[in-house]
């Protein structure tokens, strides 16, 4: 056999995804917010771009294309695109000349011009400018709110109101640079001491005096610390609340009858001693300088119907709506060089794409979520009681599609229904089996064990096993650590401990 180079002719099949492919399969994944900062970029970037920034119709001239439901109640998913959601160059012409509308209210009817030849006549109002001399106030009610202060102000501002020294001031701001976001010290005392160069009693001094600042229970070391120093501005640190701050692990797990013991009380006074310690705050700088929530969009509209089905929409507010600009498309390229006529084909033609791929995203948003609607109708009219078993590959059976595009589309995709705002991903769950044949939601289930701990009395407490025989009871066949592991996710204590909870209420 001879060795030596050669030639082949082989054909071969290999999946090539085009930069247009990948970037309709980013769309699909993204959530809301961030299809939003993409299509900022593109706008930046692509100058055949513009945004629609036509007006939305009422509810009575927006209507959905076709409206008639079909199985389930369900109205189709591409039937409830609307139709001016994604237009297109040719539904709006460009050029549009506003100057030819009619503004009611305006200076056909009467109103001043908001030009110089309107200021200078009938009272010097400038328009929407304002006075020519500046008299008027044209700031809105927002602008006049305060802005909250931060947390460090307000403690700079105790600092310099409690200390005359200035040494003493310096080591305190020192303190406030090293505060965490739970109001505890990141360094220990004997380390800043040795970094400011100054006496450990004078550090603990000061830090002892600025555990008194609003709110009580900074610049503590540690939790037990920091409740010391709440209880004592309420003079309630006497021996026996002070023998419970050392036991607190034993208060973790609910061990009443040897806390009893260690602090000498009673059952009545443990019970209003832990009342008491519940009631502090643990991390006193949590309150101050939080981010502000951010408040959930959802993707999805669902509606009940007249005739008992349920109506879906997307929601035009998360809705990207952008048009490609074939007019300056038309006017540029007949002036424009060979190297600049090809830009502009490439621009044209990623404008067209995009426009597509979001018609695309849309349309495939919608006819997933009419699905999981479809499958999931019983947990909408009856409660999470009655969820349904359901994975990827049962959506997309049915929508006819490939799971992992079920799976992009449903990943950070939220649906606002009557019972409350839901990510697309939460109606899947596994299958638990019945003792009839029948299968259960794994998320019904541990709805269903939440109820039975919540029922339960200080002298009937329920086991693992107790919960076990319970739910076999109701047709769910499920193993005792399959019980355990919902109750640890559900965050549930023990037995053991619900009962050593319940023994001493507090």
């Amino acid at each position: 056999m001879a060795i030596g180079p050669r030639l082949d002719l082989r054909q071969t099949q290999s999946l090539v995804m085009t930069p247009q492919l990948r970037q309709a399969i980013k769309l699909l994944q993204f959530s809301n917010m961030e299809v939003a900062g993409f299509i900022e970029e593109e706008l930046e970037r692509n100058p055949l771009l513009e945004r629609d920034e036509r007006p939305d119709l009422p509810d009575v001239e927006r209507a959905a294309i076709d409206q008639r439901p079909v199985a389930n109640g369900v109205a189709d998913a591409a039937d409830h695109v609307r139709g001016e959601t994604l237009p297109t160059a040719a539904e709006t012409p460009l050029d549009f000349d506003h100057a030819e509308t009619y503004d009611a209210g305006g200076v056909a009817d009467g109103a001043p011009d908001g030009g110089m030849g309107g200021s200078l006549g009938g009272g010097m109002d400038g328009g929407r400018g304002g006075r020519a001399d500046f008299a008027t106030d044209d700031r809105g009610i927002e602008d006049l709110v305060e802005s909250p202060r931060n947390l460090r102000d307000h403690l700079g501002e105790q600092l310099r109101l409690s200390f005359g020294d200035a040494a003493d001031r310096l080591i305190g701001a020192h303190l406030i640079a090293l505060l965490d976001p739970a109001g505890r010290l990141t360094a220990a005392p004997e380390a800043i001491a040795r970094t400011m160069g100054v006496d450990l009693d004078r550090v603990e001094a000061v830090r002892a005096r600025m555990m008194r600042f609003d709110p009580v229970g900074l610049f503590a070391r540690d939790l037990r610390e920091c409740l010391a120093a709440q209880l004592a501005e309420k003079n309630r640190l006497d021996p026996a609340m002070a023998a419970l701050l050392d036991n607190l692990d034993l208060l973790a797990r609910r061990e009443m009858r040897r806390l009893m013991t260690v602090c000498g009380v009673d059952a009545e006074d443990m019970a209003e001693m832990v009342a008491e310690v519940r009631a502090l705050d643990p991390k006193p700088a949590a309150a101050w300088d939080h981010a502000p929530a951010v408040a959930l969009i959802p993707d999805v509209l669902m509606r009940a119907t007249p005739d008992g089905g349920w109506m879906l929409e997307l929601n035009p507010a998360t809705m990207p709506r952008v048009l490609v600009n074939q007019s300056f498309y038309a006017k540029v390229v007949p002036r424009a060089d060979r190297q600049e006529r090809s830009f502009l084909a490439e621009r044209l033609q990623t404008a067209n794409w995009l426009v597509k791929s979001l018609q695309q995203r849309a349309q495939t948003i919608l006819k997933v979520a009419a699905e999981i609607v479809r499958q999931q109708d019983g947990f909408f009219r009856h409660g999470v009681a009655h969820l349904r078993p359901l994975i990827l590959r049962d959506i997309a059976d049915a929508v006819e599609m490939h799971e992992s595009t079920v799976s992009r589309v449903t990943a950070n995709k939220y649906i606002a229904t009557q019972r409350g705002t839901f990510e697309l991903k939460y109606f899947f769950t596994t299958a638990i089996a019945g003792t009839s044949g029948e299968t259960h939601s794994a998320e019904a289930v541990r709805h269903r064990i939440r109820a039975l701990v919540s029922a339960e009395t200080a002298d009937d407490i329920l086991s693992d096993d107790a919960i076990v025989a319970a739910l076999k009871r109701e047709g769910v066949d499920i193993a005792r650590r399959t019980v355990a592991k919902y109750r640890e996710a559900l965050r549930i204590p023990s037995s053991v401990q619900r009962k050593r909870e319940k023994a001493v209420p507090a």
